[in-house]
């Protein structure tokens, strides 16, 4: 009978085994499509890659909004709360021992009288793990506090590149200001000018008409950007974690905009963004829980092993329940297993493989996505470059354009229309440049995120021992 009983209780063992369940099968491509024209050395980046661009002022921002934001903060909340998670977790397979009463009154239906009965004493329960479950119950913690770890490194990487993107579109903003006010100035000049030649029959009322329509258009413009400037620097003040306020300090910034040279960042291979960016990983360990909470489903099927104790004193007296009284105690190892149930347990396994296996597909597709946005980010920045050297060149040929027609206006060998159309060329194209410029450092901003900003190595073991042990 002992030997029937071991082999019955070996192969139970087998099969409660964690099931296997099928890896990734992700094969990286050897190189960006992309990415031949960029280094691939990995050492010189920093986890603080903003700081590239040599900007005191957006290193403070960054820097600031790392500090307070809001959404960070919760992030790292989520992590605190993930580790106790995981003592929960672990604590209900550990013996617990609680202190109750009872009170309780019956009828003695012979002697007629109603016989009271109190007790009082220490319960003592303990559910012994078997087949696994403290180990799935466990990895399945663990890997949702790598899932938070992650997810805080991903809204740190979000924020600064929000911070970063928004502080480039003011900058932007403040040269397209800059723009409309000079082109102004420089209008509202040749519209007294013409307005003088006029008095002496050198020009027509309609071109000093034209001249204040080109004035008019410059104005209008600078209302536009100061608008845009406003509500760019509240929306900064969010993210810094602030209640809305200017940012009056934003306006030493310039110098990267007037000063833009190309920026070489280092894309290495494919297969390195598995490890580095956070929503990969983040899909990486929701698959791992997902897996623990297939071999935790799988446990729940087969024999659970506990042992409740009860204890303490009873009596018929209220009075006595803590001077007197009899000692009772009573100790019970219950072995139980699920027999029928409507295959509720079977069908929860076959739920708990089915989201397991949702969880591969996402952490796959990830991949993907992945890989599209750094390429996309190398095709931006790549055809942004030609882009800007080649608008560089028109803004200079337009402005030569623009003030030969005005001295041969001035000298009546040229008619005031191509004056207008050479002033309307210079100021699209100087609007132009400044905001390739100001999107191209969005590309690179966009690159590192896209390639998962700072590659600082997450040690798990460390991470998770750090808070459980």
């Amino acid at each position: 009978m002992c030997r029937v009983l071991s082999i019955i209780v070996a192969s139970l063992v087998l099969h409660a085994c964690s099931p296997r369940l099928a890896a990734p099968d992700i094969e990286p491509p050897k190189e960006y499509i992309f990415g031949r024209a960029f280094n691939r050395d990995t050492t010189s980046i920093s986890p603080q890659w903003w700081q590239m661009f040599g900007d005191t002022i957006l290193n403070s921002l960054v820097d600031r909004a790392l500090e307070k934001n809001y959404d960070l903060a919760i992030a790292a909340s989520r992590i605190e709360q993930a580790r106790h998670n995981l003592k929960v977790a672990r604590a209900a397979f550990l013996p617990s021992i609680s202190v109750g009463g009872e009170a309780g009154l019956s009828y003695d239906s012979e002697s007629g009288d109603y016989v009271q009965n109190y007790a009082l004493g220490p319960t003592f329960g303990w559910e012994i793990p078997l087949f696994g479950s403290l180990r799935h119950a466990s990895t399945a913690s663990r890997a949702a506090i790598m899932y938070e770890e992650w997810h805080y490194r991903g809204v740190r990487l979000a924020l600064a590149a929000e911070v970063a993107t928004g502080y480039f579109t003011l900058l932007g903003y403040r040269q397209d200001l800059n723009i409309a006010k000079r082109s102004a100035m420089l209008r509202g000049e040749m519209v007294a000018l013409i307005d003088s030649m006029g008095r002496y029959g050198f020009a027509s009322g309609v071109n000093v008409e034209q001249a204040q329509s080109l004035l008019y258009t410059a104005e209008a413009d600078v209302p536009r950007y100061e608008r845009a400037i406003r509500q760019t620097t509240l929306s900064l003040g969010i993210l810094l974690g602030q209640q809305p306020e200017m940012l009056d300090s934003l306006g030493v910034g310039s110098r990267l905009m007037s000063d833009y040279r190309p920026y070489d960042i280092p894309i290495a291979a494919p297969s390195d963004i598995l490890h580095r960016r956070p929503d990969i990983m983040q899909a990486y360990y929701t698959m791992r829980e997902a897996a623990a909470r297939v071999g935790v489903a799988r446990s729940a099927r087969f024999p659970s092993l506990s042992l409740p104790r009860t204890g303490g004193t009873a009596t018929n007296d209220i009075a006595e329940l803590f001077s007197g009284g009899s000692w009772v105690a009573s100790v019970l190892l219950t072995l139980s297993q699920p027999i029928y149930n409507f295959g509720r347990l079977k069908r929860a396994e076959l739920a708990a493989r089915e989201a397991y296996r949702q969880s591969l597909l996402a952490y796959e597709k990830c991949y993907i996505e992945a890989l599209a946005e750094v390429e996309e980010s190398l095709v931006a920045i790549s055809t942004f470059r030609q882009q800007i050297a080649s608008c560089k060149e028109l803004v200079r040929a337009n402005g030569d354009i623009a003030h030969m027609n005005r001295q041969l206006y001035a000298s009546g060998l040229s008619d005031y229309l191509n004056v207008i159309d050479a002033e309307r060329e210079l100021y699209a194209s100087q609007m132009q440049f400044e905001n390739l410029v100001a999107q191209q450092y969005i590309n690179y901003i966009n690159l590192c995120k896209a390639l998962g900003g700072g590659w600082q190595p997450l040690d798990e073991r460390q991470t998770v021992k750090r808070e459980v042990h």
